[in-house]
């Protein structure tokens, strides 16, 4: 037992202390016990309860036993998530723990498989090991997850295809409701597999109709879209605020905003000059204040901290701040005064960050430019940027930029070509075009410029001995070495395991293949893949891709949370006035940490799906067509293909591929006909027919061209076996793979 007080209220770590170590439930009067409270301090500690269950330090389920939240109550409801072969897994129905739900092992007591998919049960939980296991003490009222899936009409019968493309069953629909053949639905699944129906428990609409393929990933991940009145509310307010006189002025500055030509929002601004002594430059990277107007504890910092990011489709932004701030108040938009946390840097001729230091600042930000006018008027082309402005803002910057971009040279960063997809719409929300996106010298200057400032945040809080949310990115595990070693022999290039890895071993890599080998676009897709994958967290490990010790993200307060909670920091170590970082919040980094790079992954799979659909609607007229197309996967069952310059994956089935017994090489990513040697091999280009573009799920499935097919013998085609054969010597069993 924690040691208890009898002066006042315990502190929130005396609480989450008694409620681990209680051998009793810990509610809220065992915990005035605990510590002999009484009186006012009784509805003080109510107000502080509230407040650590706002904060997800413990559970906030009313007249309940507390328990700390990455725990998992003695007693709790939980759904069952899978039966894997009579085995029973559940998670808790409640978790709002800053790490992923646990999966608890449930005992029946000798039944078999006597619980159904999301049947909900109470349960008494235990550890055993490094995890916890169930005892059913009664099955409660059933309140499935819905699915969100697409209703079809099969002769008199209606089933939901999911639009998951990894969900590869359909379910029966028990219930119709108002659904019709076509629509978009949530539905309730029930019984056990195989026989698990669904309900349909809410329509909504046609999936093909403009801007519905963003609203599939919203609901399907969980996305929260909207918010409540009481934080719209609280947005309104604060908007409001006067920046106050104590603000540096730097309103008389060609500050200019360099943005993508359909940003939602601005959040960075940026000018240089060259220092009168002629050592370099000044540079100024000036960022939206949001620390300014979204204080700790409020009702906005616990939206957006739940959000952890902005969410971005082409049809739609998921905003992490309400519209007021987002792309109001703090976006820093073309003549209007805005609030600003200005960082000025002392960039050297060599490129080399020389000083820095942070302020408040008010700025007026002399032009919004699009990328592509930037560079246009910097190439020469007049009438896109007022002159003025291209003597005044542009020439500087560029001049300045180039000593970092000799800087960033020098050090040798990461430096994988892989394009980005534009989808355009039109003002109906229609599919113009899918295109990647161009990466132009606008582009990269902006991305230095905002590198420095980061670079700059992390070390001036270092300095200052203060907390930072370091954005980490580390070197390479040897497994993935030893893994990308094999990969590459395949190709005849050598890879040296004992060496020092640093992101310049990946480049020469880049170098030797050159820009004209067939392999190069697998080769870059397999050096992204033998990457560790960024995270945040207050521990010093280092950006691997971008070659530096120390970096941490301060440039995107407006849609990253961790940008945030670095302006807090900066606001506290430089005091510079409220909004600053609590130190409760300094002491829950490595939490936090791990909850923002869990939002951040979740928001970059709901963007990622929801282009793939995008890509799909664009090809659904093209269905019958031969398409360019390049393989990016190689399994034992086939190989999926991309179309070049459009993205979306498809799968080619092995059994579709010809007469022959097809082999996997592990290894070497590849199928080849035993009796042919005919090999399809990742990153090889080749012609497919579009067999199939489903929009809902995403998914595309090709089929070789006609006269392709080794025989006319289909029959025995469709006998092929795809999966290793017993007594075949050199046949590998698929190990399965990341991504």
């Amino acid at each position: 037992m924690p040691k208890k007080t009898t002066t006042g209220l315990p502190t929130r770590k005396q609480i989450l202390d008694f409620i681990a170590t209680s051998d009793q439930p810990a509610g809220k009067r065992e915990i005035a016990r605990a510590f002999a409270l009484h009186g006012h301090d009784k509805i003080a500690l109510k107000a502080l309860l509230k407040d650590m269950a706002d904060e997800g330090l413990i559970d906030s389920a009313p007249g309940r036993a507390f328990h700390k939240m990455g725990g998992v109550p003695k007693v709790t409801v939980l759904r069952v998530a899978s039966i894997d072969d009579g085995e029973v897994w559940a998670i808790p129905e409640q978790w709002h723990a800053e790490t992923p739900a646990p999966k608890i092992r449930v005992l029946e007591r000798g039944r078999r498989s006597a619980l159904a998919l999301n049947d909900r049960i109470l349960a008494r939980t235990e550890e055993r090991g490094r995890g916890h296991v169930a005892h059913v003490m009664k099955k409660l009222q059933r309140s499935a997850d819905l699915v969100l899936g697409v209703v079809r009409l099969e002769g008199e019968r209606h089933f939901l295809t999911p639009v998951d493309k990894r969900e590869r069953r359909e379910f029966a629909i028990s219930d119709l409701g108002d659904a019709q053949p076509g629509d978009l639905v949530l539905a309730e699944p029930s019984g056990r597999p195989p026989r698990v129906t669904a309900r349909v428990d809410a329509v909504l609409g046609d999936p093909f109709a403009p801007r519905s393929f963003s609203m599939i990933a919203i609901h399907k991940h969980g996305l929260r879209d909207t918010f409540g009145d009481e934080t719209i509310a609280e947005a309104k307010r604060v908007a409001g605020l006067p920046l106050g006189e104590e603000r540096e002025d730097l309103t008389h500055l060609p500050i200019v905003a360099i943005d993508p030509e359909d940003a939602r929002d601005h959040d960075d601004a940026i000018w240089a000059r060259a220092r009168d002594d002629g050592d370099g430059w000044d540079a100024i990277v000036a960022i939206a204040d949001v620390s300014f107007y979204v204080r700790p504890g409020s009702s906005l910092d616990k939206e957006a901290r739940a959000r952890g990011n902005s969410v971005y489709f082409p049809d739609r932004v998921v905003p992490m701040l309400p519209h007021e701030l987002s792309s109001d108040i703090c976006s820093l938009k073309e003549g209007q005064p805005r609030a600003a946390l200005a960082c000025h840097l002392h960039v050297g001729k060599d490129g080399a960050l020389n000083s820095w230091r942070f302020a408040r600042a008010k700025i007026c930000v002399s032009a919004n430019i699009a990328y592509e006018n930037a560079q246009a008027a910097m190439d020469g082309t007049a009438g896109l940027v007022d002159p003025h402005l291209v003597e005044s803002a542009l020439k500087p910057l560029w001049d300045c930029w180039r000593a970092l971009l000799a800087a960033r040279e020098k050090r040798e960063p990461l430096e994988l070509d892989l394009p980005e997809r534009r989808v355009v719409l039109d003002e109906k929300g229609r599919i113009m075009s899918v295109a990647p996106r161009e990466r132009l010298d606008a582009h990269r200057l902006v991305e230095d410029y905002m590198i420095a400032a980061n670079v700059a945040a992390a070390k001036a809080l270092e300095r200052k001995k203060a907390p930072v949310m370091y954005r980490v990115h580390e070197a390479p595990s040897r497994e993935k070495l030893v893994a990308l070693k094999d990969y590459l022999a395949t190709f005849d290039l050598e890879f040296a395991l004992g060496q020092v890895i640093r992101p310049a071993t990946f480049n020469r890599i880049i170098a030797r293949v050159g820009p004209d080998h067939d392999g190069r676009a697998e080769i870059m897709e397999q050096l992204l893949r033998t990457q560790m994958q960024a995270r945040y967290s207050p521990e010093t490990l280092g950006h691997f891709g971008l070659s530096l010790g120390a970096y941490a993200h301060f440039t995107s307060p407006i849609r990253r949370y961790a940008d945030l909670l670095v302006h807090r920091a900066l606001v506290s170590a430089y005091q510079l006035g409220e909004g600053g970082l609590p130190a409760e919040d300094a002491t829950r980094f490595e939490e936090i940490g791990v909850h923002i790079s869990m939002l951040e992954r979740r928001a970059m799979e709901a963007e990622r799906e929801t282009v793939d659909r995008y890509v799909a609607a664009f090809l659904a007229d093209r269905v019958g067509q031969i398409l360019n197309c390049r393989i990016t996967g190689v399994q034992p069952f086939g190989f999926f293909a991309t179309v070049l310059d459009l993205g979306g994956d498809g799968l080619v089935p092995a059994a579709i591929l010809g007469n022959e017994y097809f082999r996997y090489d592990e290894k070497a990513q590849t199928l080849v006909g035993e009796v042919s040697g005919e090999t399809y091999r990742m990153g090889q280009k080749l012609e497919l027919k579009l067999a199939e573009a489903n929009p809902a799920s995403g998914a595309l499935r090709f089929e070789l061209p006609e006269g392709k097919f080794a025989g006319p013998d289909r029959q025995r085609r469709d006998r092929v076996r795809t999966a290793p054969r017993r007594g075949r010597p050199g046949n590998i069993r698929h190990q399965g793979r990341r991504r």
